[in-house]
């Protein structure tokens, strides 16, 4: 599939207003750019700085599969596309792709032991995908979402879709829905039971989720909502 000009220009605006995250993605920007293409296969397709998968040191175009284990170092970052789901690790973020039950070769549960990550993931059918961040498990289908880990707690924000939360000593789950960031929470574990508390706003933006879903052919629904870039930090 060729980049049409709209979508070219597009990206290249959001070179240019260099709101692209903390991290920086100017330089995945150009990488698609040059590349004339999207979707993207499976793999890193960017990389800032330094990262691993299964321990070997990663370049761009490294596989990633269900089943790896990926590791950006400090003051880098990476874009990894792992079959129709995208993922922007930011700095220090280590993160295990369990496959699915199903064995067919779709991620099933993603491991984040530390770090920042930023999600966009296709719509699955039956039990999802789950997210565990220490003691807490996300169960989530068809969404956006941004986690970072802390000592503690955990700070997460459902970008869109729906999203279940479960952790230590909940006597039930707690069911989020938004459509554009309604609802950032804390999860807070440094108890007996795990806290789920409201939060702000945080490190991620509109932009860098429009970007992930195009790496996978798809559009964030806040885009046809026309509330786009509302969220650019």
């Amino acid at each position: 599939m060729t980049i049409s000009n709209a979508r070219r220009n597009r990206l290249i605006q959001l070179a240019a207003l260099g709101t692209l995250g903390p991290a920086g993605i100017s330089g995945f920007i150009q990488d698609a750019l040059a590349k004339g293409d999207l979707p993207a296969t499976s793999g890193v397709n960017s990389l800032s700085g330094t990262a691993s998968v299964n321990g070997r040191p990663a370049r761009v175009g490294t596989p990633v599969k269900p089943g790896d284990k990926v590791i950006t170092a400090k003051s880098s970052m990476a874009v990894v596309v792992v079959g129709k789901d995208a993922y922007l690790m930011r700095e220090g973020t280590q993160v295990v792709f369990e496959e699915s039950k199903a064995g067919t070769g779709i991620v099933g549960k993603v491991l984040v032991a530390t770090g920042k990550l930023l999600s966009v993931f296709d719509k699955r059918a039956g039990d999802g995908v789950a997210i565990r961040a220490a003691t807490a498990t996300i169960g989530i289908r068809g969404t956006g979402c941004y986690l970072e880990i802390h000592e503690g707690r955990t700070y997460f924000c459902l970008c869109y879709g729906e999203a279940e939360i479960s952790g230590g000593g909940m006597a039930s789950t707690r069911t989020i829905k938004t459509k554009h960031h309604e609802s950032p929470v804390w999860l807070d574990e440094r108890g007996d039971v795990m806290k789920v508390e409201n939060a702000g706003f945080s490190n991620h933006n509109d932009d860098e989720l429009i970007l992930l879903e195009k790496l996978t052919g798809r559009e964030p629904p806040f885009v046809q909502m026309g509330v786009a870039g509302k969220y650019n930090n």
